[in-house]
């Protein structure tokens, strides 16, 4: 009886199949990140608060006329007697 080799002679095989090649055809590949619409206006939302934050005041006569009305004593009282007076026509007292 005759038993025959199946296969290579060569006692080590390479990892190469029949037909192939030594070299690969360089595969182009590139990274993506796909965001959430939630994330996209959080980021929004970030950088226009970074924006707000950075920006100079630009009303300051206006702020320092709210700061003397809020000194003044009159004031607060005739704006305190007229939200007053609203609220109690709402309510219809």
């Amino acid at each position: 009886m005759t038993i025959d080799r199946i296969g290579s002679p060569e006692p080590i095989q390479s990892g190469k199949r029949p037909g192939q090649t030594g070299r690969s055809a360089p595969v182009e590949r590139s990274d993506t990140i796909d965001l959430s619409s939630e994330a996209v206006e959080r980021s929004e939302f970030q950088r226009l608060m970074e924006l707000v934050a950075a920006a100079p005041l630009q009303r300051e006569d206006r702020i320092a006329e709210l700061r003397e009305k809020i000194n003044d004593p009159s004031y607060i009282n005739e704006r305190i007697g007229a939200t007053a007076d609203r609220i109690m026509d709402v309510f219809g007292l």
